[in-house]
C-alpha cells in the first residue's frame, strides 16, 4: 500500500466541479452546436425558439427529404402509434414485412437487415462481409465516412476522427477516390480481402462524386478477388441524387446497400440490403437490433419510399441542375460538385464564417471540410425556395 493515508481514516473531501449552468450544460458535448434551438418545421422551413424562420438547406442533413411534416409520413406514423409501437424482432410485424419488400423491389432482389443509423447499418455490412467471405480485409476510401461506432470509424478514412478511440479494427486499408490503380494495389492479391466499401459521393469527405470508370472498376475487382461490393448510401441515396439508389447513376450492381438518413424522414431508421445473388451470409443469432424495423419507424419508410417517384425524382435533377448553375456564378466559388441535391460549393476562404453569416441572414446551410460549403435541402424544395438560397448566399458571399 503507498501514499501517507491513514488505514481506515476517512478520505478527504474531493474538490467539487461546479454546478452545470443550465440545460444545455447536461448534454454531453459532442457536437459543436449553433445558439439556436428548432421548435418546428414545415416544408423546406424551419422556426427557432424565439419565432424567427429559417430556409432549411441543411434537413438534418440530408434526412428530412421530404420536408418537415410531410403530411403523407406524418399520417403512416401517427396510424401505427394507434396499433403497435413495438413488438420485437422474436416476431414479424406487418411495416417492417411491407418495407423490406418495398426495397427489394427497388434493388431488384434483395434481403433487409433493419436498424436504427447509418452507423449500424455499416456495421452490419462489415460484419455480413467477414462472415459470408471468411475472410478479414476491408478496402474503403481516404476521406469516406461510415459512421463513429468502433467498427464503422475504422472503416473511416478520416484520420482527425480516429484521435483517441484506438486501437481501431485491424486490416483495413484506404485508397484515394477515383483512384482506380491505387485500388488494385491495395487488394492485391486478394484472397483475404472480404468487402470494398465505397460512397457514391463522399458527403462528409468533400462532397467528392465518384466517376462511373472507377465505380465500375471498384465492382470488377470486387468480383474478381471474391470480395463483396458494399455502396454506402446513407446520406446519397434516397433520391437525393435524382435516382432512387445514387448508384444507378454509375451502372453499379452492388452486393450490398446501406441506407439510413433519408429513409424515415427523421424517424431513426437504418437498412442493410443484401442483394439476391449474395444472400446466405448471416444466420438466425448473427447479428441483431432490439429496435431495428420498429413498427412506427418502418410504416414511415414505406411512406417515404412510396413517396419517391418519377416527379420528385424530376425535381431533384431540376433543382440541382439550377443550383449547381447558380452556384458556379457566386462570388467565391472556385468549383462545384456533387450531385441532384448532394452539392458542394468549394471556396476560396474558409468556410465556417459563411455557414454562420448564413444563418444570421435565415438561412440554414452546412460544411464538408475546411473550405467546402454543402447544400442538402429537402427534395421538394421549389424553385422560388432556390433562388431565395442563391439570393442570400450571394449576398454573404458578396462581403
Amino acid at each position: 500500500m503507498t501514499g501517507s493515508a491513514t488505514p481506515g481514516a476517512a478520505p478527504e473531501p474531493r474538490e467539487e466541479a461546479a454546478p452545470p449552468a443550465g440545460p444545455r450544460d447536461r448534454v454531453l458535448p459532442t457536437y459543436a452546436r449553433a445558439e439556436v434551438t428548432i421548435v418546428r418545421g414545415e416544408g423546406c422551413r424551419v422556426w427557432d425558439d424565439a419565432g424567427r424562420s429559417y430556409l432549411d438547406f441543411v434537413a438534418g442533413i440530408a434526412v428530412v427529404g421530404l420536408g418537415h411534416g410531410h403530411p403523407r409520413v406524418t399520417e403512416a406514423a401517427r396510424a401505427q402509434l394507434d396499433r403497435l409501437w413495438h413488438a420485437s424482432n422474436l416476431y414479424w410485424t406487418e411495416p417492417m414485412l411491407r418495407l423490406a419488400t418495398l426495397l427489394s423491389a427497388r434493388l431488384g432482389g434483395a434481403q433487409a437487415f433493419f436498424c436504427n443509423s447509418g452507423a449500424e447499418a455499416n456495421e452490419a455490412a462489415l460484419k455480413y462481409a467477414r462472415k459470408a467471405t471468411g475472410r478479414p480485409r476491408i478496402v474503403a476510401l481516404e476521406g469516406g465516412f461510415h459512421g463513429r461506432t468502433l467498427g464503422a470509424l475504422s472503416a473511416t478514412g478520416q484520420p482527425g476522427k480516429w484521435e483517441g478511440f484506438g486501437p481501431l479494427l485491424p486490416g483495413v486499408a484506404f485508397v484515394p477516390p477515383n483512384d482506380v490503380e491505387a485500388l488494385e494495389a491495395a487488394v492485391s492479391p486478394g484472397g483475404d480481402v472480404a468487402l470494398v466499401l465505397i460512397e457514391p459521393i463522399l458527403g462528409e469527405g468533400g462532397v467528392i462524386a465518384l466517376d462511373e470508370p472507377f465505380a465500375r472498376a471498384a465492382g470488377e475487382i470486387a468480383r474478381e478477388v471474391g470480395a463483396l461490393l458494399c455502396v454506402d448510401e446513407v446520406q446519397a441515396g434516397m433520391g437525393r441524387t435524382g435516382t432512387f439508389f445514387a448508384h444507378e447513376g454509375l451502372g453499379l450492381e452492388p452486393d450490398l446497400v446501406t441506407l439510413a438518413k433519408g429513409l424515415g424522414n427523421g424517424l431513426p431508421i437504418g437498412a442493410l440490403l443484401v442483394a439476391d445473388r449474395a444472400a446466405g451470409g448471416l444466420a438466425p443469432g448473427d447479428h441483431g437490433s432490439t429496435f431495428g424495423g420498429n413498427p412506427v419507424a418502418a410504416a414511415a419508410a414505406c411512406a417515404v419510399v412510396e413517396s419517391i417517384d418519377d416527379g420528385l425524382l424530376a425535381n431533384v435533377r431540376e433543382r440541382g441542375a439550377r443550383l449547381v448553375a447558380g452556384l458556379g456564378r457566386l462570388p467565391g466559388v472556385l468549383d462545384v460538385r456533387g450531385r441532384g441535391l448532394l452539392l458542394g460549393a468549394v471556396l476560396d476562404r474558409e468556410v465556417g464564417p459563411v455557414v454562420d453569416a448564413c444563418r444570421d441572414r435565415g438561412l440554414l446551410v452546412l460544411s464538408a471540410g475546411p473550405d467546402v460549403l454543402r447544400l442538402t435541402p429537402p427534395l421538394v424544395v421549389s424553385a422560388e425556395e432556390v433562388e431565395e438560397a442563391l439570393d442570400i448566399l450571394a449576398a454573404t458571399l458578396s462581403r
